[in-house]
């Protein structure tokens, strides 16, 4: 790409054509960014740009719909200064792709001012249910289907940096500048439960939640080596820290098939799978997989229609590796 790879998300569609199709967005620090959507050539193996589309500010995540049903257009979400949703199509050539957008979301009315979205999640459950989260220390959930706020509340004493949902419809967690993880439920939001806080306070970054197990998190604190895994039965205490990186982690996602595989990537260059079956008896020390990159790797994604295939983000390059 002609910058710098950030956010990037995989189709989850099940449909042939839709089996390498990915959407990446640039990391430009002004106004004006894009987000690429980039499909694999069936016979020839290589990846080329089947559309683009102008993004202000650049995405702090993108990710598609998870709505399985035939028929249903292939929807992609954005955050950056709103969250933005847009309807991605064939254009009728069998290469390229149209985009249009379909809606822009804003919860703040009083002012002229928005407070940037650091990121978001999609109920795979229910594809109605996205919840976005803030600098302004807000999470709020959201009704694609009628482009409302169904609520917002005060997750954090800081910044929220991520938020994700658990398996099922109603029970949400987040992260964020206070150093703490914390548990909601859509059915009673008048309580939260802290599941973790760093020892430290340290900033918490990312959360992401085992969809195989839900009974486990995992997380990493700013500018850390370890990538700490939660057991929501146990909390306060990590069942697990894993180390294995020479830099910061920046990036960590399960896998998608399998409920005791874990990667991790960082700014040693190196994307990490690790073999969690051990725990919580035995320490888990080395990872099982090892891929060294070109560069300081800023993200990645774990496909959940090919679990075969893991995509990374460094410097300007998308790169997608076979597991």
């Amino acid at each position: 790409a002609p910058w710098t790879v950030f956010s990037m998300g995989w189709s989850r569609r099940p449909d042939p054509t839709a089996m390498f199709r990915l959407a990446i967005g640039s990391y430009v620090e002004q106004y004006s960014n894009v987000v690429s959507i980039i499909k694999k050539n069936p016979g020839e193996g290589n990846l080329y740009q089947a559309a683009e589309f102008d993004h202000p500010y650049p995405c702090t995540k993108l990710m598609w719909s998870p709505d399985m049903r035939l028929g249903a257009n292939d929807l992609l979400a954005t955050t950056g200064d709103y969250l933005r949703i847009w309807s991605v199509t064939d254009d009728g050539s069998g290469q390229n792709m149209q985009v249009q957008k379909e809606a822009l979301l804003n919860n703040n009315k009083t002012s002229e001012y928005c407070a940037p979205l650091t990121s978001f999640d999609w109920n795979e459950t229910d594809p109605t249910i996205l919840g976005t989260s803030s600098i302004d220390t807000t999470c709020t959930i959201w009704d694609v289907a009628t482009q409302t706020a169904r609520t917002q509340l005060i997750a954090h004493d800081r910044e929220v940096f991520d938020i994700a949902f658990a398996r099922g419809k109603d029970v949400f967690a987040s992260v964020g500048g206070d150093g703490s993880v914390r548990m909601f439920d859509l059915r009673s939001l008048e309580h939260s439960t802290i599941i973790y806080e760093s020892p430290d306070l340290d900033p918490l970054l990312r959360l992401e939640w085992n969809k195989q197990d839900p009974n486990y998190l995992a997380t990493f604190m700013v500018d850390s080596r370890r990538t700490i895994i939660l057991d929501i039965r146990v909390p306060s205490l990590p069942v697990a820290e894993l180390g294995g990186h020479l830099g910061c982690v920046n990036a960590v996602a399960w896998a998608p098939h399998s409920s005791c595989h874990i990667c991790t990537a960082g700014d040693d260059s190196q994307a990490l799978i690790w073999d969690l079956s051990a725990m919580p008896k035995r320490p888990v020390d080395d990872p099982i997989l090892a891929y060294n990159a070109d560069g300081e790797i800023n993200n990645l994604e774990w496909s959940a229609s090919q679990p075969d295939w893991v995509s990374i983000a460094f410097k300007d390059k998308l790169q997608i590796l076979r597991v």
